[in-house]
């Protein structure tokens, strides 16, 4: 039997379901959707068989249920999503089952959050950086050769090697390079109109990773000495195909909203940061976790760009470092008491199947 979200439902394998995500956290737009989460417990035949399944989800991944020993599991290891699990409003939770009020919140709660909370809101400020990066410095679409990295040697200083070779009409596959020893990426430059002497080229085509030698005879004609940036090839090339990925890639209507508001970041995204940042410090100092965020405004002022990218990178910076210290100060474990956490797996699991017997 294939274990699915309509399984769940139609066996009554439910522990607890609720409206997660923006409309929970008092976020929602009128365009955000419904997203739901749960607790299934698997019965025992399907626990002590080969059926198991430990998350289900619908096609679009808006409802995703986590069998026990998972959702105890991440628990344990202070996710962020989880744990909000476990306070979510009365008015958000559509199900629940009285074995799910054994799992208190007080017996998950660790300095663990520091990284969890904190230390994903850290991962959303580097990619923040580097789409603000993305939008700043657009890759051209058209794919430089490494010959835009080479460098003539002339007049006491250097010009482009691309310009050079407009500037005497020599076309680079009339040319032969020869290797200058004990000096990195520096070579003779041959040149044949006539093509006599077979040189091969500077390159073999516009993806070449490196210049390309030739059989230099002793009469021939050198012309220059050629410098290849070969570090700063190989950067672009990693830029270049890292930017066409990104593109290739993106949610354009997020990407579009982005520039809408002109401030060069995914708004939603670093709204969501400063979430995670908040509920990092209120369980430090607080020991609890608040789903509806009662700073709801400048969070959706966050979202609406109201802000210039810098300001939000320094003060997320700045709460970054609360945080720290925070952490430094709290009364918190370091981790959960695990031998705890396995003996109420256990005991719901066994009362579950006691009633279900």
């Amino acid at each position: 039997m294939k274990i699915d979200i309509e399984t769940v439902k139609q066996k009554d394998w439910l522990l607890f379901e609720c409206i997660s995500g923006s409309k929970a956290y008092g976020l929602d737009t009128p365009q955000s959707d419904t997203d739901i989460k749960g607790v299934f417990i698997l019965p025992q035949n399907h626990f002590y068989g080969f059926e198991q399944a430990e998350q289900v989800s619908n096609a679009s991944n808006d409802i995703v249920y986590y069998e026990l020993r998972k959702f105890v599991d991440l628990l344990a290891k202070n996710n962020p999503n989880l744990l909000e699990m476990l306070h979510t409003p009365e008015d958000k939770v559509l199900y629940k089952h009285p074995l799910f009020d054994k799992l208190k919140p007080a017996l998950f709660l660790s300095k663990m959050c520091k990284d969890t909370f904190a230390g994903y809101a850290m991962t959303q400020v580097k990619k923040a950086r580097g789409l603000n990066k993305k939008i700043l410095n657009p890759v051209a679409k058209e794919r430089k050769s490494l010959l835009h990295f080479c460098y003539v040697l002339e007049d006491n200083g250097t010009i482009p090697l691309i310009n050079w070779l407009e500037k005497h009409s020599i076309n680079q596959a009339d040319c032969g390079l020869s290797k200058i020893n004990h000096i990195g990426n520096l070579y003779a430059v041959y040149y044949d109109a006539t093509g006599d002497y077979k040189y091969q080229g500077m390159i073999k085509d516009v993806h070449s990773n490196d210049v390309k030698l030739s059989s230099i005879p002793k009469d021939g004609k050198l012309v220059a000495h050629m410098f290849f940036n070969k570090d700063g090839y190989s950067s672009y090339c990693k830029e270049y195909k890292a930017y066409w990925e990104w593109v290739e890639k993106r949610n354009d209507e997020r990407y579009q909203n982005t520039l809408s508001h002109g401030k060069n970041y995914d708004a939603k995204n670093m709204m969501h940061t400063f979430r995670l940042l908040d509920m990092a410090e209120e369980i430090l100092s607080q020991e609890k976790i608040i789903v509806k965020r009662p700073n709801r405004q400048e969070l959706l002022d966050i979202r609406s760009g109201k802000f210039d990218y810098d300001y939000l990178i320094n003060m997320a910076e700045e709460k970054i470092q609360r945080i720290e210290d925070l952490a430094f100060k709290s009364k918190l474990p370091e981790k959960p008491d695990e031998s705890k956490i396995e003996q109420l797996l256990v005991s719901i699991r066994q009362d579950w199947y006691g009633l279900n017997s």
